[in-house]
């Protein structure tokens, strides 16, 4: 039976709704935003045409010009229900936006034409084309990467599995053999990514820094590391300000992102050491050099790895816009995560074995900071197969 994501019920209602809004449907590569939009145009019945930008020649802005009109033509004889011109990788073409933008106008203008999806890899560059041009026009779904509660469902997985493997269904018939899986993850996402998602659609000066503070974020995620110290782990003369900037793009591209401390004041928060973390972590198992069950059996890595899963899922979540993220430090006293959700914060606390009976960290938050719940995953607490087989939502304040 074929796996079809639980955000189909969503997209399928947006389709069937009138020619309103263009489609976003947003996320990094390998999460199944392409396989999703068909599954779900081929449920409704909807006719539809799908065009990719992400291939070896070179597109300029004629290619969407041709493929709309093809589209137009196939509109004109689908029937009630229209069709749908999907547009894949469309952030790879210079000036899509204004094409798109000129194309949608003259057919609202018209009272015709075909519902658009766009595709795009990377949130950062699709969303800036997005605004730039396209204001009023459109709606956002992100795809994050998939969940625990996915690939069990899809692949049967147990949780030391996921935790180690992570959320690339693309991945998972290989987890049998480490040495292949390994090389689809860094040569097949991470290197594509790198190279094709980051490195030719943004100006980046110093790309083999950029490369190293990828690797960075794998080997140190779920770390707090000032920019100072990173620049000397990366052996870089460069500037904090560069080495942010180089984060945001990572974190567009769904990779790895550093939050900010939780300090209830937002300049002082960005003005923070930033917490490495994951958005998958698939990124450290393959860099490890670790077999799983090698893995299992280092219980300094193992823990980190939990506390990486439960900040990839908790991330992912973030990236709709449901909630902000951020951990909390002073002194010695932590918080892994923070979350606040409107006026409401939690704290969440991750622990890999049984913990102790005082979390000093979570008693001076409290007393620092209005906390409406507090949380502990693994240990005495919520047991860690259930916190990631559910929406982070379903637990916060």
């Amino acid at each position: 039976m074929t796996y079809i994501r639980p955000h189909a019920s969503e997209l399928e209602k947006r389709i069937l709704e009138p020619r309103r809004l263009i489609q976003v449907v947003a996320g990094p590569r390998q999460v199944g935003k392409t396989t999703l939009v068909r599954q779900v145009c081929d449920r409704l019945g909807i006719p539809f045409r799908y065009a990719t930008a992400d291939e070896p020649f070179l597109k300029g802005r004629a290619w969407i010009d041709q493929q709309w009109d093809l589209a137009r033509l196939e509109n004109r004889t689908s029937g009630a229900k229209g069709s749908v011109l999907i547009l894949d990788e469309i952030q790879k073409i210079s000036g899509w936006s204004e094409t798109v933008k000129r194309l949608w106008d003259e057919d609202t203008h018209a009272g015709s034409g075909p519902k658009v999806i766009l595709l795009g890899s990377a949130p950062l560059l699709i969303g800036k084309g997005l605004s730039e041009s396209l204001a009023g026009r459109f709606e956002i779904m992100h795809l994050g990467h998939w969940p625990y509660f996915e690939m069990k469902d899809a692949f049967h997985w147990s949780i030391d599995e996921f935790l180690f493997h992570g959320g690339y269904p693309g991945a998972a018939p290989l987890i049998g053999d480490p040495q292949r899986w390994t090389r689809y993850i860094l040569d097949s996402l991470v290197e594509t990514t790198l190279s094709r998602d980051v490195l030719l659609l943004t100006r980046v000066d110093k790309p083999a820094l950029l490369r190293r503070l990828f690797d960075l974020c794998c080997a140190y995620s779920g770390q707090i590391l000032s920019y100072n110290k990173m620049l000397g782990q990366l052996l870089d003369a460069g500037n904090t300000t560069t080495l942010a900037h180089y984060l945001e793009l990572l974190a567009g591209a769904g990779m790895a992102t550093g939050l900010q401390k939780f300090a209830g004041e937002t300049a002082r928060s960005r003005a923070s050491s930033p917490k490495l973390q994951v958005y998958n972590t698939a990124l450290i198992g393959a860099q490890c050099g670790l077999a799983l069950g090698e893995a299992k059996q280092d219980g300094r890595f193992w823990g980190r790895l939990v506390e990486s899963a439960v900040g990839a899922h908790l991330v992912n979540a973030a990236t709709s816009g449901a909630f902000e993220l951020f951990y909390w430090r002073e002194g010695n006293r932590e918080v892994d995560f923070v979350v606040r959700k409107g006026q409401k914060v939690t704290a969440i606390e991750v622990k890999s074995s049984r913990a102790p009976e005082r979390m000093p960290g979570m008693e001076a938050f409290s007393r620092a900071f209005r906390v409406d719940r507090t949380i502990l995953v693994g240990g005495d607490g919520i047991p860690l197969e259930v916190f990631l087989g559910n929406d982070p939502l379903r637990f916060l304040a």
